[in-house]
């Protein structure tokens, strides 16, 4: 790479290795700046890629190439559950969404693309293991990126795999189709804010937890992050496993940023070789400069923090969960989604759980519980584990890698207005997961509030129990 001197970020090294040069681009695009740059790495899901087939063949009647299809991903993940989505029904859209995934199936088969779809739950039974499948970024890390690529994909919890140490970010039909046949996508040059994670974090505490107190802080509760890279550094990331950084840059999405990064480690390396078998070095210039240029710096000391819930209505809503002053009563607990999908997350759900039936605890009857894998790999390492038997112990429901109810797109969704939720995704604006009131939570929250019955942390459910039963002998 030729780039004029000085300090860059990792952001910005990684866009200058990837820099297309035109008359109307500089060598080193500044923040605000246009550039086009080439891509390692293009997926869409099924609610992009039949507009972008009819985009690109209104443009192109006689015909069309699509450039460098191996490196082209397409999934079908987000309408996995379509016929049990109330919305759906409701309105009478199934046939619609039909048609939507057999236009996308029609292109795949027609540019011969690399294609991952979710199966129904009859056909996973049948299933021999050879299916891979999964929500769309959670795949992109699990299988294709690795650090220093540029990916793009149309959704935009595609910051997902900057948790390796690559720059993703979501874009929009247009610029997709745009990429399909030429290789290449447009972005403006943006500013990059730093967020210090330091700090020995508490016991129970996860990424999820530290998001939601970043989603209420004034910075970003302003706007001011909007449009922004965020980098996650600091001694609480370096000590985190690759599925909690991926929690962080997933939701740089709801902090309003066009993506997250964490600059890759031995952890990095340790979890490519681990989960795909790659061996990696990592390169020295991936990590930013000394005294590279930040646009803001967000310092937080994690061993302060307390697990966190986001009052319904925005993400940007949170308060530590023990600050609650009324009891709040649930109807619905939800693990899944990409943001928690993932194998920690699992290991999270499973502990809980398992917990609360060593207790002589299980879901109550009244509240439904839905665990949802998010890819088939997560659920292929739950059963080796035995945590199906945990979780159909203590009264979950168990649904294949999909989006579901994070996109009330399935199970898991509210029907009522009246209906309260605890979910671990990532957003919970109105309408998001159904007509009722969604609190986020991280999955140990979730799964401590299911066995309640009730918004609670996993700390204090235990120490509630032990006052109980101490009352109890007393």
């Amino acid at each position: 790479m030729d780039a004029e001197p000085g300090p860059m970020t990792l952001f910005e090294k990684i866009v200058a290795r990837h820099l297309l040069q035109t008359p109307a681009t500089s060598a080193r695009p500044r923040p605000g700046e246009g550039a086009f740059v080439h891509t390692d790495w293009r997926f869409i899901h099924e609610y992009y890629t039949g507009m972008a087939a009819h985009a690109l063949a209104s443009i192109f009647p006689a015909g069309y190439s699509i450039v460098d299809a191996p490196s082209i991903v397409v999934f079908e993940d987000h309408t996995s559950y379509i016929d049990e989505s109330p919305a759906h029904l409701r309105l009478g859209l199934v046939p619609n969404v039909r048609a939507m995934q057999q236009a996308q199936r029609d292109f795949v088969a027609q540019h011969g693309l690399r294609f991952h779809r979710t199966l129904t739950d009859d056909e996973a039974r049948a299933d021999d293991g050879g299916n891979v499948a999964g929500i769309s970024h959670a795949m992109m890390a699990e299988h294709y990126a690795l650090p220093g690529q540029l990916i793009v994909g149309t959704d935009s919890h595609t910051p997902h795999s900057g948790s390796l140490g690559c720059v993703a970010f979501g874009v929009g039909t247009t610029d997709m189709a745009n990429a399909l046949v030429t290789g290449a996508v447009r972005m403006t040059m943006p500013q990059s804010v730093r967020i210090e994670l330091n700090g020995p974090t508490p016991a129970g505490l996860s990424a999820k937890d530290i998001v939601l107190h970043l989603l209420a802080l004034p910075y970003i509760r302003e706007g001011k992050g909007v449009g922004k890279v965020f980098e996650f550094a600091g001694s609480a990331v370096s000590a985190m496993s690759i599925d909690e950084r991926a929690t962080l840059t997933n939701m740089t999405a709801e902090l309003g940023g066009l993506t997250g990064i964490v600059a890759p480690d031995q952890e990095t390396a340790r979890f490519l070789a681990a989960r795909r078998g790659v061996r990696l070095d990592i390169a020295p210039w991936m990590r930013s400069d000394d005294d590279a240029t930040f646009a803001h710096t967000i310092a937080v000391d994690c061993s302060s923090l307390s697990p966190m819930v986001a009052a319904p209505g925005d993400p940007g809503n949170g308060v530590p969960i023990d600050t609650l002053c009324a009891e709040i009563a649930i109807d619905i607990a939800y693990g899944g989604s990409c943001t928690a999908g993932k194998r920690d997350d699992f290991d999270r759900y499973h502990e809980v759980l398992a917990w609360g039936l060593e207790h002589g605890m299980r879901v109550p009857s009244r509240v439904r519980l839905y665990l949802q894998y998010g890819t088939t790999a997560v659920r292929d390492y739950c059963l080796a584990r035995g945590y199906d038997k945990t979780f159909a112990s203590a009264g979950a429901r168990i649904l294949q890698p999909s989006c579901g109810a994070c996109a009330n797109c399935g199970p898991g969704s509210s029907t009522a207005e009246s209906q309260v939720t605890v979910s671990a995704i990532n957003r919970n604006f109105p309408g998001r997961s159904g007509p009722g009131q969604v609190w986020l939570a991280s999955p140990s929250t979730v799964m401590a509030s299911a066995l309640a019955g009730k918004l609670v942390s996993f700390e204090r459910l235990r120490r509630e129990l032990a006052a109980n039963r101490t009352a109890a002998i007393g």
